[in-house]
């Protein structure tokens, strides 16, 4: 989780996509935003491992656009395969 938000405030779609199960991953990714985000903070809330391979990460990522916080609030869901973990998906909270 930690690995993605690094990528996420260096815009390297390239390592979301490697780092994204092939059985959810876009084929392209485009980090093109304007104003671009300015990530200020990761907050994770709640780790489960559901059991060896399969875990959740509850978080909060805050960032700014435009002088404007903002705020994303998500448990994601993520496999291990071979030994690397792999984000599936996740469910937005309001």
């Amino acid at each position: 989780m930690r690995s993605r938000y690094t990528a996420f405030v260096r815009r390297d779609a390239a390592y979301l996509l490697a780092s994204w199960h092939a059985s959810t991953r876009p084929a392209t990714l485009v980090l093109d935003d304007t104003p671009a985000p300015k990530w200020i903070g990761l907050q994770i809330r709640v780790q489960e491992a559901l059991d060896a391979d399969h875990a959740t990460v509850e978080f909060v990522a805050r960032y700014r656009v435009g002088g404007r916080a903002q705020r994303l609030h998500e448990t994601s869901r993520f496999v291990r395969e071979n030994g690397l973990w792999f984000y599936v998906d996740g469910d937005i909270h309001d």
